[in-house]
């Protein structure tokens, strides 16, 4: 495990190396490889015919040489391999017609790839063509980012962001990414599995960063075969974001940095003192309080109650879900217990258990959440809000009867009170006495309220078969038609039928 970096994700990729191949396949250089491997990073380039090149070198350059000054190429290798350069190019003219022999097996000893540059071929020619592999390469990779920053972005804005996110993050790097909590163990993950070894070195190396004011933002390491690297999150409370890859690009860095700013915004709590006033105002008021108690700390609304039901599971799921609908202000204590005893499920301050419920502005529109079921209430005061919490729970009920992804109070008088379903099967249990023609008539009878030739007329039908008709459906539902309760319960349940 290397030693924590105490720097921030950088915010653009440095330039990628070039392998040694790349410039081999260059049929207008001519090179030849003599030595060593040809997957070698090459970083930059440099020329120097000094005897011993090695304070010059930065390591991980090609070290191009027409030997000008090589008397001794044994110790000459020996020193550009002590200054780290990957590779060593050697032209043949004017100096030397051949590579020496020496310089051949002093490179062979040492691993060092050796390459050959034709008389044709001026050292300029491969510097620029380097430096073009390298601007290719870059582009590459730029573009490898921006792609990755858009995906992770997209993420963050899909119902459940965490996971996304961290799915996003796994895929782009072809790895695992976990998000560690304070004591080391896994709220989420996404990606393919990795060996046992590396989790738990994934794992360590994470705990090494720690919720520790001032420490390290980010280590790296190798465990289980895989490169790792840890970063802490900016939420303060200890998370950390956990990455294992086969293999670590330049621009890994830059792509999992976006993922830690996105994640730190997706998991802190954001929550000053007026926000925790304005939380529990909503809970007391939601439970029952008086509402004259919370009204001036909630403002004078009007405010819209969401009840809402579903998720995906995760720690942040509710928190996701408040901040895709625009507010801070909700009660989640539903979601782990039941609401309260005694009283039915919509009663004010009561909520099934899993019901998360929210407070909204009126001006803040509520729209369908994937993964959830909604239930929204009419706009209403403070001091109404009982009301709309349980406006809000009938809508939700409504909302999973009917399969549909929101469902909104319907301010249309007292019919709407009563839930549609619970409606319809009432009132298929009452009109089953009578056939369809009956219902129709009856249906048309007190629309035109009990007009019997008007009805005649809409029906095409003798006023007498209305009479016939009318006195026969007394009858069978054993009502009395003349009283207006009865004719006001049977209008409600011939339109919920």
């Amino acid at each position: 495990m290397t030693a924590p970096s105490p720097s921030e994700p950088g915010s653009t990729p440095p330039a990628p190396p070039v392998p040694l191949a790349a410039l081999l396949a260059r049929p207008d250089l001519g090179l030849r490889l003599l030595s060593g491997p040809e997957d070698v990073p090459l970083h930059w380039v440099h020329t120097s015919e000094m005897a011993d090149p090695y304070p010059y070198l930065l390591g991980g350059e090609l070290l191009m040489t027409a030997g000008v000054q090589l008397t001794d190429p044994a110790h000459y290798v020996e020193r550009v391999v002590e200054a780290g350069a990957a590779a060593l190019a050697f032209g043949v003219t004017p100096v030397y017609d051949t590579v020496p022999a020496e310089l051949v097996e002093a490179c062979e000893r040492h691993g060092l790839p050796l390459v050959e540059v034709p008389p044709r071929t001026p050292f300029t020619a491969v510097a620029r063509a380097l430096w073009r592999l390298m601007a290719e390469a870059r582009l590459h990779e730029l573009r490898r980012v921006t792609e990755a920053q858009q995906s992770l972005a997209a993420a963050a804005a899909r119902p459940a962001p965490v996971p996304a996110v961290l799915g996003a993050l796994a895929s782009r790097l072809g790895g695992r990414a976990v998000l560690f909590g304070a004591d080391g163990t896994e709220s989420a993950a996404a990606g393919r599995e990795v060996p046992a070894e590396a989790a738990r070195a994934l794992r360590d190396l994470a705990g090494v960063l720690g919720p520790r004011p001032g420490g390290p933002a980010s280590a790296s390491g190798d465990g289980g075969g895989l490169r790792l690297a840890a970063y802490a999150l900016g939420g303060g409370d200890g998370l950390t974001l956990g990455v294992a890859t086969e293999r670590r690009g330049p621009g890994d860095h830059t792509i999992a940095g976006v993922a830690v700013v996105l994640l730190s915004l997706l998991t802190a709590p954001h929550r000053g003192a007026d926000v925790t006033v304005r939380d529990g105002a909503l809970v007391r008021l939601l439970l029952g309080a008086d509402p004259a108690e919370v009204a001036g700390t909630l403002g004078p609304g009007p405010w819209t109650v969401v009840h809402a039901r579903g998720g995906d599971g995760t720690p942040f799921a509710t928190a996701s879900l408040a901040a895709a609908l625009g507010t801070p202000l909700v009660d989640a204590g539903a979601a782990g217990a039941d609401g309260g005893t005694g009283a039915g499920p919509d009663a004010p301050g009561r909520a099934r258990p899993g019901t998360v419920r929210l407070l909204l502005p009126s001006s803040s529109p509520v729209t369908a959440q994937e993964g959830w079921t909604l239930g929204a209430s009419a706009p209403m005061a403070p001091a109404e809000l009982a009301a709309a919490d349980a406006q809000a729970a009938r809508a939700l009920r409504r909302a999973e009867a009917s399969r549909a992804a929101l469902v909104r109070h319907r301010a249309n008088g007292f019919a709407a009170l009563v839930d549609r379903a619970e409606a319809a099967a009432y009132a298929r249990g009452l009109l089953a006495p009578l056939a369809e023609p009956l219902a129709e008539t009856l249906r048309v009878w007190l629309s035109l309220h009990g007009s019997w030739d008007r009805t005649a007329m809409a029906l095409d039908i003798h006023r007498n078969t209305v009479r016939q008709r009318i006195t026969r459906c007394a009858a069978l539902l054993d009502r009395d038609l003349d009283d207006p309760d009865v004719r006001m319960e049977l209008w409600f349940a011939l339109r919920a039928q």
